[in-house]
């Protein structure tokens, strides 16, 4: 599949609807759709007709399964590429001005989760665990959480909920996130997709001011936060990757730092 035929675009009234469409590879993201979906958040926050953006995925088994994980094993290059353009389009969608909708049918793993927990509201089919699920295997796969990994859980789900995401790596099904009041809206399978852009409709009836600074204030109240616990997920990747930065007094001395510098 060409790479600009894995991120589609549509209009449908004042909704903007982005399709990751790369079902083969369970939807999973290299640095080329990292930066083309980064480019349709911007256009669809810059179209003075859009008032509402939904995220989905074609097929029902995945959501996402992330960062294509072959496209950057033993490649620094597009390594960087994805830490750049991963974190770019999570930070985009925290901070831009018009509401992101999530709609989640299938199994979101890693910056799949992440790209649900970068929307603002999230709306789930009605699926067993199994079928739907979050999870968060960077610490099982020695891959470093960075390009928000860390930040939006915390943001999302609070400090309890985030650790036991990261440190367990374990699935978190529908009932779980329920618990949680995660989800702000469940429907039947066979109704995600119309109930889903009905939702995303009655949302864009809104005066767009109103709509676009409930967004931007709550934002902006966080912003220096966002901003900064970005950098400080770049900051201890690199370190978490030096090989010569290993002893206890080392990291000691090091989180010391990140104390002063983040306090």
């Amino acid at each position: 599949m060409e790479n600009q035929n894995l991120i589609l675009y549509e209009v449908k009234g004042r909704v903007a609807i982005i399709t990751i469409n790369r079902p083969d590879k369970a939807h999973s993201f290299n640095g080329e759709m990292l930066m083309s979906l980064h480019a349709r958040l911007k256009e669809a926050d810059n179209d003075e007709k859009i008032k509402c953006i939904l995220l989905k995925s074609s097929g029902n088994k995945f959501f996402s399964a992330g960062y294509d994980l072959k496209e950057v094993t033993g490649n620094p290059a597009n390594v960087a590429k994805i830490q750049e353009w991963g974190r770019k389009v999570n930070q985009t969608m925290v901070l831009m001005k018009k509401p992101i909708i999530a709609q989640i049918q299938g199994i979101a793993v890693g910056f799949g989760v992440m790209l649900i927990l970068s929307s603002d509201l999230r709306v789930f089919a009605d699926r067993p665990k199994e079928e739907v699920y979050l999870k968060l295997p960077e610490l099982a796969i020695s891959a470093f959480p960075q390009t928000g990994a860390t930040l939006l859980p915390l943001m999302a789900l609070g400090l309890s909920i985030a650790k036991n995401l990261l440190y367990t790596t374990d699935k978190v099904g529908l009932d779980e996130l329920k618990n949680i009041n995660f989800p702000t809206r469940i429907f039947q399978l066979d109704q995600l997709e119309e109930e889903t852009l009905a939702f995303a409709k009655e949302i864009s009836k809104y005066q767009m001011k109103f709509l676009i600074f409930v967004k931007s204030m709550l934002s902006i109240m966080d912003k220096g936060r966002i901003n900064a616990y970005f950098d400080l997920e770049d900051e201890c990747g690199k370190v978490a990757y030096d090989k010569e930065l290993n002893s206890m007094k080392d990291l000691d001395d090091f989180i010391k730092g990140l104390h002063e510098k983040y306090d």
